[in-house]
């Protein structure tokens, strides 16, 4: 048996970065920075991203078999949680408090922007990236239809910044895109022995 563990591919990420652009805009290539119609979120807390996948599933059973005879999937939810740090960013207000960015755009002889809060919850979409860095490693998660779902509790503090926690959770793109997909850059390490020739 081949011992395939290297210490190299163990990965603790150096940043954490979160872009936003219109529903279904297409993953930026290669894993270059993001451009133009990509914004970034912000700075998010040292924890970075927790991403989930929820499943569920029901047995059909049958006469004559121990066993159940099939699997249905019944559920598979993706979703990621996420503390932003920057309360004030115009990108990260108008998630939390799921109204469009253009509400966020302030008067220009006041300075000052206004706006109502939802009573009835929109249901804004965007396509999102996360990108998570370890050095020249790099992996990125690419949602091309995705909403906020939760909002933690909003409290301003006088000793540290204002923290932004908000649940994504993300559905299938146009043309039957898959919800996410995960790209890795392996960087300098040679895996070619976790891939033995045919």
């Amino acid at each position: 048996m081949a011992d395939t563990r290297n210490a190299d591919l163990t990965f603790g990420a150096t940043d954490y970065l979160v872009h936003i652009a219109a529903m279904n805009t297409v993953s930026p290539a290669d894993f270059a920075d993001p451009a133009t119609p990509w914004q970034c979120l912000g700075w998010v807390t040292t924890e970075g991203g927790l991403f989930k996948v929820e499943e569920e599933s029901k047995d059909v059973e049958a006469a004559g078999s121990l066993e159940p005879i099939r699997t249905l999937m019944t559920k598979s939810t993706k979703s990621l949680q996420v503390t932003f740090l920057e309360g004030l960013n115009p990108l990260v207000r108008s998630l939390y408090d799921n109204v469009s960015i253009a509400a966020l755009k302030p008067e220009t002889t006041s300075g000052v922007a206004a706006y109502d809060l939802p009573d009835k919850p929109s249901d804004l979409r965007y396509a999102f990236v996360f990108d998570t860095l370890d050095g020249d490693k790099r992996m990125r998660l690419y949602m091309p239809n995705g909403k906020v779902v939760e909002r933690g509790d909003e409290q301003p503090q006088t000793s540290d910044v204002m923290p932004v926690e908000m649940t994504f959770r993300f559905y299938k793109g146009a043309s039957n895109k898959a919800a996410v997909r995960r790209s890795l850059d392996y960087g300098s390490v040679d895996v070619t022995g976790f891939f033995p020739a045919a």
